[in-house]
């Protein structure tokens, strides 16, 4: 190892090459659970282009494996190190190179975290859309690599929708730009494309060129109140059937709504079996949400309470961002990301009900409902090896559920090592030897986040 550290800090500033075990040990994974980590011989820190750059060319030469990490804000695995790596974390390139409100583009390092963006262009009349609820510390470096997702993603879109250009290090530290700063371009292949969610396997994201959108208004919303997940998918499909265009629009099960109920002191009938949260930022909020409002009712809601301001607004929503934090007050939770039609969501919630009650397990579900993208949350007792057996057998299960109602094992928060298994199930053989085949044209010696995704 002391080769390897020597030859690194050469190129590197002082203090940028970390071996002290108790420090490299805090950087050897991300948020996912039942997600093995390895024990890195190394952690780097650089700060310029030229310095990821050399690591890159010193791991190359000695066949070292490298994991790039962002905030280690993800749920897949797709940060944890692998025995032996380099551990290069990109949270020192934090700077926002440049704003364009003509072009209405920015042009970032990986390291800015994603709530700093929007603050900044905001005070431009300007917006970038992408939210992951860890937005306050994710990094855009992170959120391209897992193709992060969002509250806003039913009107907005998600990451791989802003991302223009890159500058990406490659396995034997060449930079490679890719893509565009103007508003269209299609000249080559789409290699941007390629690298939004690749989670580090094919190179390492240096710069990103990133489009920016003009500052929506604030948000109006409604809660509509459910006695079943059959009625509120009713409600869901027939807002989208006619045509409105919600910037939000949330779905909460019974499991998820009794957790806040407890937490928050919400007032929500116990008879509440799901709760739809929607919300428009458009010209005619108003109008848009009494349209919502008789489509809930006819859908069978037993109460909707539409918001009058931006104040009552924020305490409907409040029961949404409550979820996670209620639910994490009962257990250990371990955080499912399944995407399915938006047709087949309340045959998704129904069951992943059904999945609990066969494994005996509390699991409760909160989805991005207009993009169909669930989120089932199990609870288990981690000091409890049976429990922990169940809990990702149901896990399974969940995905194995969703792939049969046609949708996809992850929407939002990537392959990593959590779901690397599934991933083959998914694409079938023919993809998955594709998939392996472009990542041995720009990695030909494996050594980047090896063990990830294919």
């Amino acid at each position: 190892m002391g080769d390897l550290t020597d030859r690194l800090a050469q190129g590197l500033s002082a203090g940028a090459v970390v071996v002290d075990p108790d420090v490299t040990a805090a950087y050897s994974r991300d948020m996912a659970g039942f997600c093995a980590a390895g024990v890195p011989a190394v952690v780097v820190f650089p700060e310029t282009v030229e310095q990821v750059q050399h690591v890159m060319r010193v791991a190359t030469e000695l066949r070292v494996p490298v994991v790039p990490q962002g905030a280690r804000t993800g749920l897949s695995g797709a940060a944890n190190a692998v025995d032996g790596c380099v551990v290069l974390s990109l949270v020192k390139l934090n700077r926002i190179l440049e704003i364009d409100p003509v072009n209405r583009i920015a042009v970032v390092e990986p390291g800015v975290v994603n709530a700093e963006l929007s603050r900044t262009v905001e005070q431009l009349g300007l917006s970038y859309p992408p939210d992951p609820s860890s937005w306050e510390s994710c990094t855009i470096g992170g959120n391209i690599g897992t193709g992060a997702g969002g509250l806003c993603c039913v009107k907005y879109g998600v990451t791989s929708e802003y991302v223009l250009g890159l500058d990406v290090v490659l396995a034997d530290g060449r930079l490679l730009s890719t893509g565009r700063r103007t508003a269209k371009g299609v000249a080559g292949y789409d290699l941007t494309r390629l690298f939004v969610g690749s989670e580090g396997t094919l190179g390492v994201v240096v710069r990103a060129v990133l489009a920016l959108r003009p500052a929506p208004a604030p948000q109006l919303a409604l809660a509509a109140e459910f006695p079943s997940a059959d009625a509120a998918g009713a409600a869901v499909c027939e807002v989208m059937a006619r045509g409105l265009t919600p910037s939000l629009m949330e779905l909460m099960d019974a499991v998820s709504v009794r957790a806040v109920n407890e937490l928050g002191q919400m007032g929500l009938p116990e008879s509440t079996q799901a709760l739809l949260l929607v919300a428009f930022d458009g010209p005619d909020r108003v109008g848009e949400l009494a349209r919502v409002a008789e489509l809930c009712r006819a859908a069978g809601a037993t109460e909707v309470v539409p918001a009058e301001d931006q104040a009552e607004s924020d305490l409907l929503l409040a029961a949404r961002r409550l979820a996670l934090p209620a639910l994490d007050r009962l257990g250990t939770t371990m955080i499912d990301d399944v995407a399915v039609p938006r047709s087949r969501l309340a045959e998704m919630l129904n069951g992943v009900a059904a999945i609990a009650e066969r494994h005996g397990l509390t699991i409760g579900v909160v989805s991005h409902a207009g993009d169909g993208n669930t989120h089932p949350i199990v609870i288990f007792d981690a000091e409890d090896e049976d429990q922990a057996v169940r809990a990702q057998r149901s896990f399974d299960d969940i995905m194995a559920l969703g792939l049969e109602l046609g949708g996809t094992i992850t929407g939002e928060h990537g392959v990593g090592l959590l779901k690397r298994d599934w991933l083959a199930r998914e694409l079938g053989p023919v993809a998955l030897e594709l998939q392996r085949q472009l990542k041995g044209v720009f990695d030909p010696l494996g050594i980047l986040n090896p063990g990830k995704m294919v």
